[in-house]
């Protein structure tokens, strides 16, 4: 028995009939807040935000039913990998709050990521996981380069 997907913000009571007009919804509410512009996902389900010097990319795979937050933070220095990842794994235990570290190996970076299933998703969590993404992207990407380097 496959679950209904539930396209709702619990704020407003506002329903939708796709995962992408509901995320299209959630974007320009951001961008409105935040006093900005921000495009539409493009057809693949994807744009790209800046959250102060993060930039973030935000893919809607609906047939998977998640949305990916993405916001490079170094690339892959050639030394020291093995400390590097110990250090992202234990920042990830909880330095990161709703997201983690993680590696985009087809662009050898380091990424902040964050997974959220999209059914039951409301604005609040929404934009909740864009700042954590953005905050720790922005926390730790200096850290970082200066701890181990980059390419």
């Amino acid at each position: 028995m496959s679950e209904q997907a539930i396209y709702a913000d619990r704020e407003t009571g506002q329903v939708f009939e796709t995962a992408r007009v509901m995320m299209n919804t959630y974007l320009a509410r951001f961008a409105e807040r935040m006093g900005t512009h921000i495009e539409p996902l493009d057809p693949a389900g994807y744009v790209k935000v800046r959250k102060g010097s993060a930039s973030i990319g935000i893919t809607v795979l609906e047939a998977n039913g998640v949305l990916l937050f993405m916001a490079p933070v170094l690339s892959i220095p050639r030394a020291n990998r093995e400390a590097l990842y110990r250090r992202l794994l234990e920042l990830s235990f909880l330095a990161t709050s709703d997201a983690a570290f993680a590696i985009d190996k087809d662009r050898e970076e380091i990424c902040v990521r964050a997974l959220r299933r999209l059914s039951g998703l409301d604005y609040e969590e929404f934009e909740d996981l864009l700042d954590t993404v953005g905050k720790v992207a922005d926390d730790w990407d200096d850290a970082l380069k200066r701890e181990f380097g980059s390419r």
